[in-house]
């Protein structure tokens, strides 16, 4: 009831003046409605930074093949075949780390044609449909991705990118057409949206994408027959489909005829062992890189059947740097941010302690005459300091509405992201609080020490 009393007289003697009242909150209401509004543009800035460098691949895994040694020669990273598809599926099934993966296999750079122009892309790469999904780069600037059904057929389609688009195909639209690489016709489905140069500034629009089968079947031109008689890191190419090189019919009598070159691909023979160049895989989160890269260990351990205290058949490696850069971007916005409301919050409280000062002056007559019928110095203090807060927490709830309404008013209008942030909605209002009690302590503790005899002389 005390506490009641108190809280009661402290808001009477706010609504004797409403308009100075309002003026004093109105620092805290420019401060709370600022840091609101630049918290929500910097969370969704920050957002969009790591969205960005997300679908650069700052959250991306790759899962490499382990390193051959002979007579004490390594052979160098990739020379064991020790990867799967199957690998990427279990990858993607049993790792809760893990959104999703994607195997790869890559191509020898060759010239891709197209009537009388030609150009050699950065990248020739084979995977699956998720590969766009690992990459962040669902957005397709036309046509549409190839499926899973023209990975298990491997069809002769593929996706470009930007760059090879601008030097092939000029203005003319390239769906639907075919280009040549190693003269295998591709038809091309789909453009792939413009994603721009990476962090080490290569290129990522020069790419050419096909499913992992068309290109390791019939591009490269690995048959089962090649994959049975190859040795661990070696790639033939002597089937590859090119009829132009094959200008003479081989000497060699055979009592039944052969398939041609160009049959051999278009039926290629499943083999129980396909390897893949690498394993692409996207964590969940930043966060749970270090937990997918623990999971994938383990698993791939047991799939390959690697006892204990034995080396690993396969790499693993992450975008450190990448990581690193966005962990001091997001500092630096969210120091920023900080150091902002530090300054509005600090004029918002010195304008409220001004007043206050002031107030305390005014009813030196009033505080006398309460001490005189029995109030004590701590009732003086409550009433002055619930008197400041009330005054905080008024400006502070104001201040949520109009920052709220400021971020509302700036997406629409200028485009800038933003994001809700709730964490800065319950620290506005704590901030609020604190900055009553720290700036009115003063006057309330200095109309608390007041001497009741001589605040009645006060005139």
């Amino acid at each position: 009831m005390k506490l009641y009393r108190t809280v009661r007289t402290a808001f009477r003697a706010l609504q004797r003046n409403v308009m100075r009242a309002f003026l004093t909150t109105l620092g805290i209401i420019i401060g709370v409605g600022a840091v609101i509004t630049m918290m929500e543009i910097g969370k969704g800035s920050s957002a969009a930074i790591q969205s960005r460098i997300a679908s650069m691949g700052a959250n991306n895994l790759l899962v490499l093949p382990g390193t051959a040694a002979s007579g004490g020669i390594s052979w160098g990273a990739g020379s064991v075949m020790s990867l799967t598809p199957e690998d990427s599926e279990a990858i993607a099934a049993q790792c809760p780390a893990v959104r999703a993966t994607a195997p790869v296999v890559r191509a020898r750079a060759a010239q891709v044609v197209y009537g009388s122009r030609n150009w050699i892309p950065m990248q020739i790469l084979g995977s699956t449909p998720t590969f766009l999904d690992v990459r962040d780069w669902n957005n397709m600037a036309e046509g549409q991705p190839f499926n899973e059904r023209d990975v298990r057929n491997a069809n002769r389609v593929c996706l470009i990118g930007q760059t090879l688009v601008k030097n092939l195909f000029e203005n003319e639209s390239p769906i639907d057409k075919e280009i040549r690489v190693q003269n295998v016709s591709l038809r091309v489905v789909g453009v792939l949206a413009r994603k721009g140069a990476n962090m080490m500034g290569m290129d990522q629009d020069d790419l050419v994408l096909a499913p992992w089968t068309t290109l390791k079947y019939r591009v490269s031109g690995a048959s089962s027959a090649n994959n049975a008689n190859q040795s661990a890191g070696s790639s033939s190419t002597s089937s590859s489909v090119n009829t132009l090189s094959q200008l003479y019919p081989n000497a060699q009598l055979n009592l039944y005829p052969q398939q041609s070159a160009t049959q051999l691909a278009d039926t290629p023979i499943p083999v129980r062992f396909t390897n893949v160049d690498q394993i692409m895989v996207a964590a969940r989160s930043n966060e749970d890189i270090s937990l997918a890269m623990q999971q994938i260990t383990d698993l791939l351990r047991e799939r390959h059947r690697i006892h204990e205290g034995d080396v690993d058949d396969f790499n693993i490696r992450d975008m450190t740097e990448m990581q690193s850069m966005m962990t001091d971007v997001n500092s630096r916005i969210t120091n920023m941010l900080l150091f902002v409301a530090l300054i509005s919050l600090v004029v918002g409280g010195v304008g409220i302690m001004n007043i206050m000062l002031v107030s305390v002056t005014e009813r030196t007559h009033e505080i006398g005459l309460r001490m005189a019928v029995g109030a004590r110095a701590r009732d003086i203090l409550g009433q002055f300091l619930i008197e400041s807060i009330l005054l905080c927490l008024a400006g502070g709830a104001i201040g949520i509405l109009a920052g709220k309404g400021s971020s509302h008013l700036m997406t629409r209008y200028m485009n800038f992201p933003t994001e809700t942030s709730l964490a800065a909605v319950i620290a506005a209002v704590a901030v609020s609080a604190g900055v009553g009690i720290i700036f009115g302590f003063y006057p309330a503790w200095k109309a608390s020490r007041l001497d009741p005899i001589e605040a009645l002389r006060y005139e």
